[in-house]
């Protein structure tokens, strides 16, 4: 259903830097660029993540509720992706660990501060 979901960013170079790192590991790439933003896919077609910096000219700032997530297929995943992130400049933003429904977790926050999360179910 989702086609792709866009995060803003102030600094599109050290954003895609981290980026190409951290969704490298899950075999996605740079499926289009422009001047003003990235998006990465697995493919063509699929789901996509992508960087902008803001149509409007204006700073990109943080949505408060925002966040994306990341499927995974192991617990292993999570904990590698999540301990990745932090190696390269995210930040923590809720332990790596179980949680209610038998989804597996671990919440960062890109160097910007836009907030994700590693999961997988059971």
């Amino acid at each position: 259903m989702i086609g792709y979901v866009t995060l803003g960013t102030n600094d599109l170079s050290a954003a895609a830097a981290f980026y190409d790192a951290l969704l490298g590991t899950l075999g996605a790439r740079r499926l289009w660029e422009t001047p003003r933003g990235i998006a990465w896919g697995v493919s063509d077609g699929a789901p996509m993540l992508a960087l902008m910096t803001p149509f409007d000219g204006a700073p990109a700032t943080v949505g408060n509720g925002v966040m994306v997530g990341l499927a995974l297929d192991s617990q292993e995943s999570v904990r590698q992706m999540h301990g990745q992130a932090l190696a390269l400049g995210g930040s923590d933003a809720g332990a790596v660990g179980p949680r209610d429904g038998g989804w597996y977790c671990g919440y960062f926050r890109d160097p910007e501060g836009n907030k994700l999360l590693a999961y997988c179910i059971g």
